[in-house]
């Protein structure tokens, strides 16, 4: 069974305004996720950015001593990036628990489908970490928020993409840093993901915060915030959890 936990940023905020060692605690995530971690578990990390391989090597080495930190077991943390030569459903089905790593959307979205990754891990039996990137490309119809210089302006440039089909919520992270960013001359949400939301229906999530999927049912923890028809509204409080029905997305 797939338990799965969509998170803005697992260890810890990337504005660095909390110092955090191993798991984020914020809304019990570090007890949520050894409730379902298994003992010296196989650990995968998949590359959002497979083709720079100085970085992908730093990423998987920082999230090994962050989990090692957290005190939870395992046995290997592998890394599939452009080096890998076996991609193959058995090699992905042999591991506990699967990373979905941070980095650039579209660039990590193109990287899935080049390994088949929709197909392959649909039955995957474990527990699957989404981070950032590897959060919003979960969603079956991803919503790629602009990043990059130049992408807000882009005309080619694509927002909604196919994804792995692991739920039909659209996760905006790193909320709290981002809210007041300001792309291409355009305000990152006023203007540019409030736009985006007509007839959709997104969820902001600051650092700290996360929806964690298990039977079915899936239930955001930490602040939350709606953002459907261009309006946002408060969606959940800090410390508090609410489901979220899949049917109003």
């Amino acid at each position: 069974m797939q338990t799965i936990f969509l998170t803005s940023s697992p260890f810890g905020p990337l504005d660095n305004s909390r110092t955090v060692i191993g798991l984020d605690p914020m809304n019990r995530f570090p007890e949520q996720v050894e409730r379902y971690w298994r003992p010296q578990a196989r650990c995968l990390v998949i590359s959002a950015f497979p083709s720079d391989l100085k970085s992908c090597d730093f990423m998987r080495d920082s999230m090994e001593g962050s989990l090692r930190a957290a005190g939870l077991g395992l046995s290997v943390l592998d890394l599939w990036d452009d080096r890998t030569k076996d991609f193959s459903a058995e090699a992905l089905h042999s591991y506990d628990v699967v990373f979905l790593g941070g980095g650039h959307v579209p660039t990590e979205n193109a990287f899935f489908h080049r390994i088949g990754l929709r197909e392959k891990i649909r039955d995957f039996d474990g527990i699957i970490i989404g981070i950032s990137a590897g959060t919003m490309n979960a969603a079956d119809t991803v919503y790629a928020q602009p990043e990059l210089a130049g992408e807000a302006v882009d005309p080619a440039y694509r927002k909604f993409l196919t994804g792995l089909g692991l739920t039909d919520i659209n996760i905006c992270p790193h909320y709290q840093m981002l809210k007041d960013s300001i792309l291409d001359g355009m305000r990152l949400f006023d203007d540019i993901t409030y736009a985006d939301s007509r007839g959709r229906r997104f969820l902001a999530l600051p650092d700290g915060s996360y929806v964690l999927i298990r039977d079915g049912k899936a239930e955001v923890w930490g602040e939350a915030w709606q953002i459907a028809d261009g309006k946002l509204t408060a969606f959940c409080g800090r410390d508090e959890s609410r489901s979220v029905p899949s049917s109003i997305y």
